[in-house]
């Protein structure tokens, strides 16, 4: 039996039919709609690098059915900015070398949306909160919690 999944994905709707009841949420970003940002790294939530928004909210898209998801609004990586246009957080994770592999940057990037989308005046020590269920093992973090308060400096400073 197969079910129809109907999402908005960085602002575009897509209707799909014939999607397997127990197809991950990240397989389906990756596999069916060919956005391949999203990470999958340990396949148990545990890493979170298929970290996205679903409803404005993060979850691991690797412990989400994609049926589960029918019906939301979701924001994949691909969906804050682009190459030529980076959003504010990745262009500070940019300037602060807030990457070095980049295979946990999907995630860590969509988990540092959401904390600064509700905590805009994140310390460093709620970014590391924040953080902690997202891994890295190239950086010490150090980096990435700087990005992330750039961020909302700049956010901050573009809020009149």
């Amino acid at each position: 039996m197969s079910a129809t999944v109907s999402v908005t994905v960085n602002g575009t709707k897509y209707d799909v039919q014939d999607v397997e009841p127990r197809m991950l949420l990240s397989d389906f970003l990756r596999d069916t709609l060919g956005l391949t940002g999203t990470h999958v790294g340990c396949e148990h939530g545990v890493c979170g690098a298929c970290t996205v928004l679903v409803n404005g909210d993060s979850i691991r898209s690797c412990l989400m059915l994609a049926v589960q998801a029918n019906g939301a609004e979701i924001t994949t990586v691909e969906g804050l900015g682009t190459p030529e246009t980076l959003n504010v957080l990745q262009a500070q994770f940019r300037e602060h070398h807030g990457l070095q592999c980049g295979f946990c940057t999907p995630g860590m990037l969509m988990t540092g949306e959401d904390l600064l989308r509700k905590y805009p005046l994140a310390t460093d020590d709620e970014i590391r909160e924040g953080l902690s269920g997202n891994l890295c093992r190239c950086t010490g973090y150090q980096n990435i919690v700087a990005a992330i308060r750039a961020a909302a400096g700049k956010r901050a400073e573009a809020v009149p």
